[in-house]
């Protein structure tokens, strides 16, 4: 078989395989992306051997979580998260604080020395954006003040997991932290941060005849294509989730007139290209790894543990919004 047959073999395989997955999900009142990464690990190399994760296929799910975080930008306005923007520093703190303590907690615990420990904890910390984003999209909440805040947690969320991660990593070559080499990146990627949410959006405010430049009919659409994969690399070189960058230039074009008409244009494309990811992400499990009573009794103390401190921390950063 030659290999231009086969990555064309492999694109059909995870995309019909996510379509069917999606589609028994939601018959199971499940939202379809847990379908999507089901049919991943079915269809992957732990069980049916089907698809083998290559080059081509983590470049598409790669595209498809940068295309699906700006569609959330694009229905995100700069006004809303203001008005969410202690709560969402709160609870993206709490929601990092608290996982960090547990998950560091049980690993010494269970024997590992500090900065095997601290590795642990960091693994707690970390969220996915683009799960968490498409779960939303699909309960058609995005536009719900909780959303808002959630999103906006999301970014404090991957700055500081960024910083911790850097120190960890530090720690683990044994290796001592440059305080000021950390300083320079937050203040890297929150400027970066900062910058795009707010000249950005004000920019485009005031500059949506730009997009109607007459280059050919879809103009707004491939212009803001363009800025969505500028930004997604500008945030990857400073060491934040592409993601981030992505949500940043949907929120930015969001305040352009073509706001709308961006949003049905993008829907058939978000269609194709971001199933890809949540099958690819289903694909990448090691089902192997948890064949013995002991890892799985681990993996089901870890999860409980990871959700608890997630939903307490972020909970307790929520709590002026009331209880529900």
């Amino acid at each position: 078989m030659s290999h231009e047959v086969a990555v064309l073999l492999a694109l059909f395989v995870v995309f019909v395989s996510a379509q069917f997955g999606a589609e028994i999900a939601q018959r199971l009142k499940m939202p379809g992306v847990v379908g999507e990464i089901a049919a991943g690990c079915l269809i992957g190399p732990s069980v049916l051997n089907w698809v083998h994760i290559d080059q081509p296929l983590e470049m598409l799910a790669e595209i498809g979580a940068v295309l699906l975080l700006f569609s959330v930008g694009l229905e995100t306005r700069l006004a809303d998260l203001k008005k969410v923007g202690r709560a969402a520093a709160t609870v993206g703190v709490l929601g990092v604080l608290l996982p960090f303590v547990i998950g560091g907690a049980w690993a010494s615990m269970n024997g590992f020395d500090t900065p095997r420990a601290l590795f642990v904890a960091v693994a707690f910390v970390a969220t996915s954006a683009g799960i968490t984003a498409r779960v939303l999209q699909e309960l058609g909440v995005l536009d719900q003040l909780e959303s808002k805040v959630i999103m906006g947690a999301a970014v404090i969320d991957d700055i500081l997991a960024m910083l911790l991660l850097g120190v960890v990593t530090a720690l683990q070559g044994g290796g001592s932290v440059n305080l000021t080499h950390l300083l320079l990146v937050m203040l890297q990627a929150v400027g970066f941060v900062v910058l795009i949410a707010l000249a950005g959006t004000r920019i485009m405010r005031h500059s949506s005849d730009l997009l109607e430049a007459p280059i050919n009919p879809r103009s707004p659409l491939t212009l803001s294509l363009a800025l969505c994969l500028g930004l997604a690399a500008a945030a990857a070189y400073l060491g934040l989730a592409a993601i981030i960058g992505a949500f940043l230039a949907g929120m930015a074009v969001a305040e352009t007139r073509q706001r709308e008409t961006l949003e049905r244009q993008l829907k058939p494309i978000e269609a194709l290209l971001v199933p890809f990811f949540f099958v690819i992400t289903g694909a990448n499990i090691k089902l192997a790894e948890l064949a013995s009573a002991e890892a799985l009794t681990t993996l089901l103390v870890i999860t409980v543990l990871a959700i608890v401190s997630k939903l307490v921390g972020c909970g307790i950063g929520a709590w002026s919004m009331g209880f529900r």
